[in-house]
């Protein structure tokens, strides 16, 4: 006890707090609830359950060290209870050398969501081509439950190897609700979507929409910064177009309140710039909808190296989630 008030006397100038610093989305309740103890509810998903309602949103695929990666996310969901969100497919619908790096469900197990993923560009490519059973292929040899569609226009349009699109993306996306029995997911991949593309979205069969909000990883500025042909300061401008995942929500819970009867998909995941689980737990508890919350870059970034650093910092995630679903609530 000593030694503890000794350190509260040496650190009590260092940890002054300014009311600027203070976090508005939240009233701190301590009155009415213990230390929590397993206070994370579950969180149905699509039909299966999961422990955390946390996201591992779809990063890469086709490399040695993606292999690593995935395969580490992938035991993390197993042990922790979350789902997962493979990288783009597309460099294994007609070639399988890179397939060890996707395949994962054995790591992930059965009871937990695992999906496929294709772009927009390429969906419209097969469909065009009249190959549209390539993506049934490759959601059964994956084992997935389903597919994720990232819809990437900004990127494609700054990447150099990029396709263009020939129709809209709400029309590729309708086709294939009609031509396919899984669950399909939208998402956007840094830049968000407003308002009359949540709106097309949310009155589609979809099984769930991820926001990909502007605010994380922006791959418009990646291509930018691969691009050494393309006038960087002319184009940048663009790269900041978009809609954070906080904008993104409350578009979203004004759609169904004002349409609630046309809205068909009925589960999101919020992800893009979520830095913590503060940030996650925020946009869970605010949505009108069921939702959970997905992360990319901040797994990226544990999940490089050995298992036992993805773990904990997992660990860190639940402590968090624990302590504010205790004595947290949303402001407004």
């Amino acid at each position: 006890m000593e030694d503890r008030k000794k350190d509260h006397i040496d650190l009590a100038f260092a940890s002054q707090t300014l009311t600027y610093q203070l976090d508005k989305r939240f009233m701190y309740e301590p009155v009415l609830s213990k230390h929590p103890q397993e206070a994370i509810p579950e969180s149905t998903f699509i039909g299966k359950k999961l422990k955390l309602p946390l996201w591992v949103s779809s990063m890469t695929g086709g490399t040695k060290m993606a292999g690593h990666i995935n395969k580490n996310l992938a035991r993390a969901c197993k042990e922790f209870g979350m789902g997962m969100g493979l990288g783009s497919c597309r460099i294994i619908l007609d070639d399988d050398t890179y397939f060890p790096d996707f395949d994962v469900r054995d790591l992930i197990g059965d009871d937990l969501p695992l999906y496929a993923n294709l772009g927009i560009n390429q969906l419209e490519i097969l469909q065009m081509g009249k190959k549209t059973e390539k993506i049934n292929q490759l959601v059964d040899k994956l084992r997935a439950d389903g597919l994720i569609i990232h819809i990437n226009p900004m990127q494609e349009w700054f990447q150099p190897e990029g396709d263009r699109l020939q129709r809209s993306p709400e029309a590729s996306i309708a086709q294939l609700l009609e031509e396919v029995d899984f669950p399909v997911m939208a998402k956007e991949v840094g830049q968000g979507m407003g308002m009359e593309s949540l709106r097309s979205l949310l009155k589609m069969p979809l099984a769930a929409i991820e926001f990909g909000a502007f605010g994380g990883t922006n791959f418009a500025k990646v291509e930018l910064l691969r691009d050494k042909n393309q006038p960087e300061e002319l184009f940048e401008p663009l790269s900041f177009i978009g809609h954070d995942a906080a904008e993104m929500l409350n578009m979203i819970n004004q759609i169904v309140y004002e349409e609630k009867e046309a809205i068909r998909c009925k589960q999101l995941i919020a992800s893009g710039g979520i830095k913590s689980f503060l940030d996650g737990y925020y946009l869970v508890r605010k949505s009108v909808l069921p939702a959970i919350y997905g992360q990319a870059s901040t797994f990226l970034k544990h999940a490089r190296g050995d298992y036992e650093e993805l773990r904990k910092f997992v660990q860190y995630q639940i402590k968090g989630l624990e302590m504010a679903y205790a004595f947290l609530r949303i402001r407004g």
